[in-house]
């Protein structure tokens, strides 16, 4: 891999046939649910597994229950509402929810769930930015990509790893969900605030 050049492949995952695009320096740039159309998302990407080797052994590590962080240098595009929405996702631990709307108090914008939903429906690297541990304020699947099926299957999955039943309700009010983002100090600028 080399200079400003970026690559993709298909990643294989007991969960489906996913697709991820790095850089020359191997930085992550997306990662899609959905492999039909992903030779058109960058039209001159290169397709060459071989460079997102190190994603789809990440994968497969959390597959079998192995991983529960990613170590990836992540390198999305985004405005910088959509970067610290990304950022306070990254920091939701694993087999643990949280709601919209707990998620934007968290980032200093107490009104701020719709827009929160909306930077976090438009996570370019999913999956590894683990936007499908965010739910609905009443425990409710939302919204996502991957498609709702996808969601609980990749959020039982996480519970069944850290060895607890999936109950989304107990997320909602804030008995499991929060604490990783809570614990998490998340500085966002007034200037920053203010654009929302």
């Amino acid at each position: 891999m080399t200079g400003n050049l970026h690559y993709w492949g298909k990643i294989k995952s007991r969960f489906g046939e996913f697709a991820a695009w790095v850089d020359g320096k191997g930085r992550l740039l997306r990662f899609n649910f959905r492999t039909k159309g992903a030779a058109s998302v960058e039209p001159d990407a290169i397709h060459d597994e071989k460079a997102i080797a190190d994603i789809q052994r990440q994968i497969d590590e959390y597959d079998s229950g192995k991983r529960q962080k990613f170590d990836v240098v992540r390198l999305a595009q985004g405005t910088s509402f959509q970067q610290d929405v990304w950022e306070a996702l990254w920091r939701i631990p694993f087999g643990e929810t949280t709601s919209y709307g707990a998620l934007a108090k968290k980032l200093g914008y107490p009104n701020g769930a719709r827009a929160v939903g909306l930077a976090n429906g438009a996570n370019p690297i999913a999956l590894i930015v683990p936007c499908h541990r965010v739910i609905g304020a009443d425990g409710s699947l939302t919204g996502f990509g991957g498609g709702l099926p996808l969601k609980k299957a990749l959020l039982e999955h996480e519970a069944r790893v850290v060895g607890r039943p999936l109950d989304l309700f107990s997320a909602a009010a804030g008995k499991q969900a929060v604490s990783g983002v809570e614990n998490s100090p998340i500085h966002i600028s007034a200037q920053r605030r203010s654009r929302l």
